[in-house]
């Protein structure tokens, strides 16, 4: 099941229409107070949030759903009518999985859905595997990332950015090259979604940033020379 927090009724009800077609059991609520209690009564596996609410702020809500135990990796893309490269970095920042832009097309939104759950389905690994560049440690199976000790927060799109970039250390990735291994999908238009998200994992990883190397021309890699 798939909710959608929209205050505006023709969109909220188009969403729910296009999920549909998509194959998608989906659930529109137009005020906050209206999805606590459909969460309290079954969780959904996804939820498309709007910023500009009702009652309470999408950001409010997104930060108070990271903090809950039950919902701090629930899948959530914020939906904004913004258009500014500060405002999607206040949603990442937040813990947003992904994120688009009114006016957005249907057929693409159904994409990154289908796409961000299919990354949060079925990953766990059978086996343990750690990787380490200086002090900077992640573990796939534990789903844990430290920086210089210190346990940091991730969003499963920071995550999955740090993993594929560890697991080859060294090689340089292209933006095209990692839209296509993290988001699942053929990203037609705003490559700078890597940079955003790149931007917001460095802020995490304090002063274990500077491990991963931007290579100007080409895109990024994570490397142990300092």
């Amino acid at each position: 099941m798939i909710y959608v927090l929209e205050d505006d009724r023709s969109i909220r009800e188009l969403l729910v229409y296009a999920l549909g077609q998509g194959g998608f059991a989906a659930e529109g609520f137009e005020k906050p107070s209206q999805l606590d209690k459909a969460m309290k009564e079954e969780m959904c596996e996804l939820l498309i949030l709007d910023i500009m609410l009702p009652e309470e702020d999408g950001l409010h809500i997104l930060k108070r759903l990271r903090r809950a135990d039950d919902t701090a990796k629930l899948p959530i893309i914020l939906l904004t009518a913004k258009d500014t490269e500060y405002d999607k970095v206040i949603g990442l920042d937040a813990g947003a999985d992904d994120y688009v832009s009114k006016p957005f097309g249907m057929m693409e939104l159904v994409s990154r859905v289908r796409a961000l759950l299919r990354r949060t389905k079925g990953d766990e690994p059978e086996e343990e595997e750690e990787y380490s560049v200086g002090d900077l440690h992640l573990s796939v199976r534990r789903h844990i990332v430290t920086a210089a000790g210190r346990e940091v927060q991730l969003t499963m799109r920071e995550y999955k950015l740090l993993e594929c970039m560890m697991k080859n250390k060294g090689v340089v990735f292209t933006r095209d090259s990692l839209l296509s291994r993290v988001w699942g999908y053929e990203f037609d238009g705003e490559s700078r979604t890597v940079d955003v998200h790149i931007r917001t994992l460095r802020q995490k990883l304090g002063e274990c940033e500077k491990y991963i190397e931007t290579v100007r021309g080409m895109g990024y890699k994570v490397t142990d020379q300092e």
